[in-house]
């Protein structure tokens, strides 16, 4: 198992990295945690998260282009993506009628329902991840967080 964990002795690093690399080890605890509880389902964090995406969109989906613009970690390659979702038929694409040459994507029947199932399951995992923490302090959390973001979006 590899150490994830901070190394206290190093007083070199600015409060800059720290928070950094503390960032980047408790997202990947958590998504970890994620692909674990997916794997089941045959889902990795990315096709859930285009689940999430497309039902959230409704009947007539979205482009292509949107979905990949949408989705919470980049993946250089949306359309392997949506060609394995579409394979399980969790997904349907068409074109759009006002102009042929977008390719949208809707979520299917089947898709919706998977979605649906995982609902509670990944609320439960959240709330053992983070629940610890407080709802003041997520909240804080949340909001620092996406000002770090909001720099760079």
């Amino acid at each position: 198992m590899i150490d994830r964990s901070p190394d206290p002795s190093d007083t070199r690093r600015s409060p800059e990295q720290a928070a950094f690399l503390n960032i980047l080890r408790t997202a990947d605890v958590l998504e970890t945690e994620a692909a674990e509880l997916l794997k089941p389902y045959g889902l990795s964090p990315t096709h859930y998260n285009v689940l999430r995406i497309l039902r959230a969109a409704g009947r007539p989906g979205l482009p292509c282009g949107q979905i990949g613009r949408r989705m919470l970690t980049h993946d250089p390659d949306v359309t392997r993506l949506l060609d394995r979702l579409e394979g399980r038929g969790l997904i349907a694409r068409h074109r759009d009628p006002s102009d042929r040459r977008v390719v949208c994507a809707a979520i299917s029947p089947e898709g919706a329902r998977l979605a649906a199932s995982l609902d509670k399951p990944i609320l439960q995992l959240h709330r053992r991840q983070l629940g610890s923490i407080g709802k003041g302090r997520l909240r804080t959390l949340a909001e620092l967080l996406r000002l770090a973001r909001e720099r760079t979006e």
